[in-house]
């Protein structure tokens, strides 16, 4: 037995390690300003990412194709960038301004554009989390690639077998396929990925989009033949960062424009001055929670509320969406679209404009100045968590006076992987740890086990880990985690950065009340731990519903009786 443990520590020692590696090395090549991924430059990068072997990227480390961890990826990378050579990372210098048209990835809010054939611009707002967040994906994008080549390529001189021939045809023909035409393209394919008919016939519509039916097999064929060149030809991709990327990094530019535009709005309005209640959530489960009682109460009087949600939650039901948000902008709620390249849009909610006797929630404060402000900022990404918050706690001038805001309580909901449990779980923390590091942020969360115990959820507490980035967990870290002391029940991306900013504003700088009260709470989107659960394998759908509005209703009821 001892033995075993001592063999699953240096496992999780040895993956430690390569984490720590891959971020060292990617802060050198960002200083560097450039590299090329396949080359010597990106030796390390690739070798940590094939030893940590992270439970996103499944088979990354066997000559398998990964199916799911390349779905994960090319839904978070602009489309076509499989056929790009030329890979830049820039900051917002213009691009909107200019004729070429801003391609965003489907679950990553990002603006990128393709500037030519070879050359695909990637836009970075949101501070070197998303910078990691690219390069680990890219390097197990050009990973995945050279598995292609490597199956494909006879001899030296380049000479490819008849499977590749067969699928170069199917691409050409630049149209949707028959079911015989698809069926025939997908058998060559499948003997290319070391994958199974079945399995590619099962992949196959997640990754077709309405322009591009035959996706898998384009982008398949690009990856496999810019591998091929840069075997054949040493034509290697190459990743660069902008001059002005390199210089604006990690001077909280975006943020200081977001928090005050913010501001600003709160001052037109005649809010800058009142009890502000901060929530970190996404754009509707606060405004449903408060408005859709009264405004859906003819329609669906009938289901459970929690159905009620789930419906709003369905793209389908935009009507349905749009009557309960009119509702809320008609009674008090403005709505800030992000211009500053954040991409965290914000709703402020007056609740002086609330007539609460229409709503599931009771709050008997009378005086208006007295009344609170509840400001709701959609998820933030990773160290963008700390910029933002950073920026909106500190005072600003009006009319040649410094105001302080006065801030009440910041609350912290938000999705997270979990190591007990299953999804939809909900996690209360404890505490922060961040990961590759010393550091630790203790709180007193006023949100604990025992006030949600009867939600109908499973509810876990203990500490959290605030990872450096999802897509590098891997088993033997996250065991360690669990079963050590430090009694880690998930883990997520913004939780110690958050509490960092806090913690300045409230004992450092003295720009918000040190008893602020902060809550957080999790539910899960995945089990890292367990096989079949983890982010790669898709979303919570309908699961999700049910944390999402407990919480906000736990959050929304301890504000409103405070």
């Amino acid at each position: 037995m001892s033995r075993i443990k001592r063999h699953e520590r240096t496992r999780a020692q040895e993956s430690s390690n390569a984490i720590e590696r891959m971020y060292i090395t990617m802060r050198h090549l960002f200083n560097r300003g450039f590299y090329k991924p396949m080359g010597v430059s990106g030796e390390t990068l690739r070798e940590s990412l094939l030893l940590l072997r992270p439970e996103i990227y499944g088979s990354i480390g066997d000559e398998k194709a990964e199916l799911d961890g390349l779905l994960y990826v090319v839904d978070r990378l602009p489309h076509g960038i499989e056929e790009c050579t030329f890979i830049n990372l820039t900051s917002d210098e213009g691009y909107t301004n200019s004729h070429f048209t801003p391609i965003i990835p489907p679950k990553r809010r990002r603006n990128c554009y393709r500037i030519d054939d070879e050359q695909m611009n990637i836009e970075i707002t949101r501070g070197r989390s998303e910078i990691y967040d690219i390069l680990t994906h890219l390097t197990f994008l050009f990973v995945e690639s050279h598995k292609i080549s490597k199956r494909v390529i006879i001899d030296d001189e380049g000479t490819t077998v008849r499977d590749w021939i067969k699928l170069e045809s199917a691409v050409k023909k630049g149209k949707k396929l028959t079911q015989k035409e698809r069926e025939i393209a997908i058998t060559h394919t499948a003997n290319i990925l070391g994958r199974t008919f079945n399995e590619l016939t099962e992949a196959y519509p997640k990754f077709a989009t309405t322009e591009q039916p035959e996706r898998l097999l384009h982008i398949v064929y690009w990856l496999g033949k810019l591998a091929i060149e840069e075997t054949i030809n040493n034509n290697k991709r190459t990743i660069t960062f902008s001059p002005v990327l390199r210089e604006r990094l990690g001077h909280h530019i975006h943020g200081e424009i977001w928090a005050n535009t913010i501001k600003t709005v709160l001052h037109k309005n005649g809010l800058l001055e009142r009890p502000i209640h901060i929530i970190s959530a996404n754009m509707h489960s606060v405004m449903n929670s408060i408005f859709t009682h009264t405004t859906l109460k003819g329609v669906d009087a009938k289901k459970d509320i929690f159905e009620v949600y789930a419906a709003l939650s369905n793209s389908k039901n935009a009507a349905m969406r749009n009557k309960v948000n009119k509702a809320a902008l008609q009674n008090g709620m403005i709505y800030i679209k992000d211009t500053s390249g954040t991409n965290i849009d914000v709703q402020i909610f007056d609740t002086d404009r609330i007539d609460f006797s229409k709503t599931n929630f009771k709050y008997s404060e009378t005086e208006k100045e007295k009344k609170a402000v509840i400001f709701v900022m959609d998820y933030a990404f990773g160290e963008q968590a700390y910029e933002t918050l950073d920026e909106f706690l500190k005072p600003i001038k009006v009319e040649g006076r410094q105001v302080h805001l006065d801030v009440k309580s910041i609350s912290i909901m938000g999705k997270a992987g979990i190591l007990e449990g299953g999804k939809g779980d909900i996690m209360i923390p404890s505490a922060h740890i961040f990961e590759g590091t010393a550091d630790n942020y203790p709180f007193n969360n006023e949100l604990n086990k025992m006030c949600l115990e009867d939600c109908g959820v499973d509810v876990y507490e203990g500490t959290m880990v605030t990872v450096l980035g999802t897509s590098l967990q891997n088993k033997e870290i996250l065991k360690f985690f669990k079963n050590s002391t430090w009694n880690v029940i998930g883990l997520e991306m913004e939780g110690a950065h958050y509490q960092k900013a806090i913690q300045a504003a409230a004992k450092v700088r003295g720009s918000i009340n040190e008893d602020v009260k902060v809550r957080y709470a999790y539910y899960a989107s995945d089990n890292p731990l367990e096989t079949g659960s983890t982010l790669a394998s898709g979303g919570l759908g309908a699961s999700g519903v049910k944390p999402t509005y407990v919480i906000t209703k736990k959050i929304l009821e301890q504000i409103f009786n405070s």
